[in-house]
């Protein structure tokens, strides 16, 4: 049945606290822009401290109070915990969580040690496990229809290239996870799911014409659009799945590759 609501008014999310891993720059800090321009409050929890600060600092001169820079370890339980705690105290709930962070160092098979491949496994899902595990339950607790956003890849569907079988991996393990905690949750009105960037122009992987990592041009010629993609065209789609755009959508993956996985 359809419902008169403005289109801006199902994009609002004034009065939603956000918390975005991994967001002192790149995919992380283009999301938390995008969402504090709807209107959340949005938390900056990045390992990185300073560049934590330094979002939040341009969030809060746009609105003041309104948004956290907050150096976290995902894989560190006693730090999540204390963030989590101190969000709440902050701004009374959590509404949203984008399980951002993650790691893809480039190693053959060959040459991968265990504490590489262990330290793959611990940032890119096991991190992605302790923010599920915390937030929900306050999600829980205050009765929120909370939004939760893992970002994937689309390497959780097909290999991009040799060299990242850890990473994979993981990748493919989260949105397993997702599927799963979908199913859990939805009886408390939280819904998960998952968007799969393809090739993002961010400083840890290049240029949109894929000039500046190695090995890179042989994946962007694989890409039908014939160009990478940018962080905000992730961001866009993070809006769209934590607002009422995507009330019916839950235990979903938003692939964004600009058409990589038809190659």
């Amino acid at each position: 049945m359809y419902q008169k609501i403005a289109n801006d008014k199902l994009l609002d999310l004034t009065g939603k606290t956000a918390i975005v891993t991994g967001s002192a720059g790149g995919i992380g800090k283009a999301i938390a822009l995008r969402l504090h321009e709807a209107g959340a409050n949005v938390v900056i929890a990045d390992l990185n401290q300073s560049g934590s600060d330094d979002v939040a600092h341009i969030l809060n001169e746009q609105r003041e109070s309104s948004a956290l820079g907050y150096g976290l370890d995902v894989t560190n339980a006693e730090a999540v915990d204390s963030l989590t705690e101190h969000v709440v105290r902050e701004f009374g709930s959590i509404d949203i969580l984008v399980n951002n962070a993650g790691i893809f160092p480039f190693i053959s098979l060959a040459e991968m040690t265990d504490d590489t491949f262990s330290h793959v496994i611990d940032v890119n899902l096991r991190g992605v496990f302790l923010l599920t595990k915390v937030v929900s339950e306050v999600m829980k607790e205050h009765k929120t229809s909370g939004k939760i956003i893992n970002v994937t890849s689309i390497d959780a569907i097909h290999p991009s290239m040799v060299g990242l079988a850890h990473y994979d991996a993981s990748k493919h393990a989260v949105w397993g996870f997702t599927k799963n905690i979908a199913l859990e949750l939805m009886q408390y009105g939280i819904t998960v799911n998952a968007i799969a960037p393809g090739g993002i122009a961010t400083p840890g992987v290049g240029s949109t014409d894929g000039e500046q990592v190695a090995g890179l041009g042989p994946f962007l010629k694989q890409i039908p659009m014939g160009r990478m993609g940018n962080a905000d065209e992730i961001a866009k789609a993070a809006l769209f799945l934590a607002s009422d755009m995507a009330s019916y959508m839950t235990g979903e993956q938003v692939v964004v590759d600009g058409g990589r996985l038809l190659s």
